[in-house]
């Protein structure tokens, strides 16, 4: 399972796995917050659920709660982020934040999908190694009849020196209390170069990837992948033996390059620790 939301369901339905099996859920809940370190939405999930069954409730009942609360929240951050999309925008994005990464809508998608009227065009980039945007994100845009380009990642910085990007916007797998965003390995080049070509970046994600116990972006547990991730492709290697191999599955992007976080209660802006403060109380 992959895409922070998504991820934070399926904890649901592991929950209500083990609560059925007549498992310790406690020890349940322990395995399932060890399978996905980086994306808080998995301990929020395991969390509400240890509340609910403490208070007797079935947790294949909240489980679908869950499921069905994430749709009407990536519905309300598309209606939030629509607009942030100029007219005839050429939008760029990366990873998935679409449907296959949460229930459904989408998150960075659902921007897109509820603004798909104002944009001509959707870069997508394949994101490497693991090719969630040019597999996955190509293939919902395409779908739904949006137009989309799949570039590769470092083709980015060169569309955005021709004045071809407009906007860009992406999902979130854990956002700090200062509004540091991490986020699918390749994000935080996309915020410089953004940055550096004065093109508005934003952040959509829900408030349930918000994690206010840390100060900011540094405290965030980064998972690493396995290296064949890189060093093989289709099964055939490419790569010597004889090299050594890093594969950190995210990176984080620190606030400043970041003009606004998009969520289900509306567009958060900097400072952060003073808009998102709201939201911790």
């Amino acid at each position: 399972v992959r895409g922070a939301p998504a991820i934070g369901v399926s904890a649901a339905y592991g929950m209500a796995l083990a609560q059925i099996k007549g498992k310790d859920l406690k020890e349940a809940a322990k395995v399932l917050k060890e399978a996905r370190p980086t994306a808080v939405n998995l301990a929020w999930a395991v969390e509400r659920s240890l509340l609910e069954a403490k208070k007797g409730r079935s947790l294949i009942d909240v489980a679908n709660e869950i499921f069905q609360e994430d749709i009407t929240t990536n519905k309300a951050i598309g209606d939030a982020g629509k607009h942030i999309v100029p007219p005839n925008a050429r939008v760029l994005t990366h990873c998935n934040a679409g449907a296959l990464a949460t229930a459904g809508y989408g998150t960075a998608l659902g921007v897109i999908r509820a603004a798909k009227d104002r944009i001509s065009m959707v870069y997508a980039d394949e994101t490497r190694p693991y090719l969630q945007g040019a597999r996955l994100t190509a293939y919902e845009l395409a779908e739904d009849g949006i137009l989309v380009t799949v570039i590769a990642d470092n083709m980015a910085g060169y569309l955005m020196q021709q004045e071809k990007i407009d906007l860009v916007v992406v999902g979130a797998d854990r956002i700090a209390r200062n509004g540091d965003t991490a986020n699918k390995i390749g994000t935080y080049s996309l915020a410089v170069l953004a940055h550096a070509h004065g093109i508005p970046f934003y952040i959509a994600a829900p408030i349930s990837t918000f994690d206010f116990s840390l100060e900011d972006g540094s405290l965030i547990p980064i998972e690493e992948r396995s290296p064949k991730e890189l060093t093989e492709f289709n099964g055939i290697k490419i790569v010597s033996d004889k090299c050594k191999v890093y594969n950190p599955s995210f990176d984080v992007t620190p606030h400043r390059y970041i003009d606004g976080i998009i969520t289900e209660k509306g567009i958060f802006r900097a400072p952060y620790t003073m808009s998102l403060d709201k939201l911790n109380r």
